[in-house]
């Protein structure tokens, strides 16, 4: 490495370390603002509220990651530019090129380092957090209870509103409650007051209404409806649990509890899934047809070519399989995932006549299994959206340095108010941008790739566009900014200094 690439990332060092932890620092006390009171009134121990956040930590570092190289990249180059040192350097015959390629080995470098942070660190925390914040809001749900807000006391079971709470005494006023326990029967329950309270042992809530209604249906027959009237009625909510306990297996994840490779698992099912469905309704549209027509069935082929996973998930897995080869042997699956994946939803009688050919043709069973498909293809759709957020969201390093480097030579004396509004400018633009492709991407509106990547494709072409106006254009400091629009300074007329000759004598 050169004395110049040395002298450049050294520059740069300091100003990293403090842009991130400045930018950390300000969401994680934007996390700790929003969620402390709530945590403080459950009583929970000192150590589980620093492990909430603590939790939290991951997921701000890698939104930051690409914030604090913008802003070390805008900082650190502006500095060299208003000091002239880009200019010396130039003058030696030092080109822009030179420059900048060691900051782009360090933003590439950058970017290895936040994809491989967001694949295998930040799944593992967004898992624990998500399941400590379950364990949490398990814990003494009357302190969490707000008014005019419907409050989930029972997790998809139990939800309680009422106009007026009294933390004190847990006295009620104007309540409603959604009672959802009963599988095929929904009540809802009106009262004018009532007070709720735990039982000995906390973990079953009592609450006591006082003249009211209630209102039941069943949810299969919409023609059943029950309205009974009551001067006093107490409900008893089981399994609540007033004191603070964790999970012991909790397997489920969502996507962003995923790393890519599990992400792309679930893709490659369903895309098999879907590839199955739609040859399936294809082949009872063309059996349908030909019923009509008074010929034959045929047999339907519905297994299609296999998918294959992602580049990166083969090579993890080639590397597995090389350096612990009985790991395979040790997994005890027997029948192909493709295979279970594609008859899952069939019984034993469906699979033969599926796979043979001799289901009756049901244009209504092909519009089922359609929407299979489509439900499918959606799937899929949503994990690659996610999938492909840890790649552009990674990338973003590299790109920002492409675009702070012009902007920082082309406004050197702009100083830190530069820093500033390039970067919040930057940040709310290309987050809004990954936000809208992630809503389009899920909704099959655009694809995930185009979706995620088009943020990073907009900035990388502003940046290159502002390199190529900075190299095919004077960039020293005593070039006026009118430059920009294209006018020449002028230059004044030269004074002749010579005098004429003194006469003689």
């Amino acid at each position: 490495m050169s004395i110049i690439s040395k002298y450049l990332l050294k520059l740069h060092l300091v100003p990293f370390v403090f842009a991130m932890s400045a930018c950390t620092s300000i969401l994680l006390l934007n996390q700790i603002a929003k969620r402390l009171p709530d945590l403080l009134g459950k009583g929970l121990p000192v150590m589980v509220i620093v492990e909430v956040f603590a939790l939290s930590v991951p997921f701000l570092v890698a939104m930051t990651l690409p914030m604090a190289v913008l802003v070390t990249v805008l900082y650190a180059v502006s500095r060299l530019a208003a000091e002239n040192e880009i200019t010396a350097l130039q003058a030696g015959g030092v080109s822009l090129g030179r420059l900048a390629r060691p900051l782009l080995g360090a933003g590439l470098v950058m970017t290895a380092v936040a994809f491989l942070f967001s694949d295998q660190v930040l799944p593992r925390s967004n898992h624990r957090l998500r399941t400590l914040l379950t364990d949490i809001n398990r814990t003494k749900p009357t302190f969490a209870l707000e008014e005019q807000v419907i409050n989930e006391v029972q997790r998809n079971r139990f939800f309680l509103r009422a106009n007026q709470i009294d933390q004190a005494t847990y006295a009620l006023r104007d309540v409603t409650i959604y009672d959802l326990t009963n599988q095929t029967r929904r009540r809802t329950i009106y009262a004018d007051s009532g007070w709720l309270a735990f039982d000995s042992a906390q973990t079953d809530l009592y609450l006591t209404l006082y003249d009211g209604m209630m209102h039941e249906s069943s949810r299969t027959d919409r023609r059943q409806f029950q309205v009974m009237n009551f001067r006093q009625k107490v409900i008893r909510v089981e399994g609540i649990g007033g004191n603070f306990s964790r999970s012991v297996n909790d397997q489920f994840k969502g996507d962003r509890e995923m790393r890519v490779c599990e992400m792309d698992s679930v893709i490659v099912a369903a895309r098999t899934q879907q590839d199955f469905a739609e040859r399936r309704a294809a082949g009872i549209e063309l059996n349908s047809l030909r019923g009509l027509v008074g010929l034959a069935s045929v047999p339907v082929d519905t297994v299609g070519p296999a998918l294959q996973g992602q580049w990166y998930c083969r090579a993890l897995r080639s590397m597995a399989n090389w350096l612990v080869p009985a790991a395979e042997a040790q997994t005890g699956r027997t029948q192909n995932p493709r295979t279970e994946a594609v008859f899952e939803h069939l019984n034993e009688p469906g699979r033969v006549a599926y796979a043979t050919g001799a289901a009756p043709p049901r244009i209504a069973a092909a519009k089922v299994l359609r929407d299979r498909a489509r439900s499918a293809e959606i799937r899929a759709a949503n994990y690659l959206v996610e999938v492909h957020k840890k790649y552009a969201i990674a990338a973003a390093s590299i790109v920002f340095v492409i675009v702070a480097l012009p902007i920082a030579i082309l406004f050197p004396r702009a100083g830190i108010g530069l820093v500033i509004s390039v970067s919040l400018g930057a940040f709310a633009i290309y987050y809004v941008g990954l936000i809208g492709g992630e809503s389009l991407g899920n909704q099959l509106i655009v694809s995930p790739f185009w979706a995620m990547w088009t943020p990073n494709f907009v900035f990388t072409a502003i940046g290159l566009l502002g390199l190529y106006h900075v190299r095919t254009r004077a960039t020293q400091r005593s070039r006026r900014w009118t430059s920009w629009f294209g006018s020449t300074p002028k230059v004044p007329r030269a004074v002749s200094t010579s005098r004429s000759p003194l006469p003689s004598g």
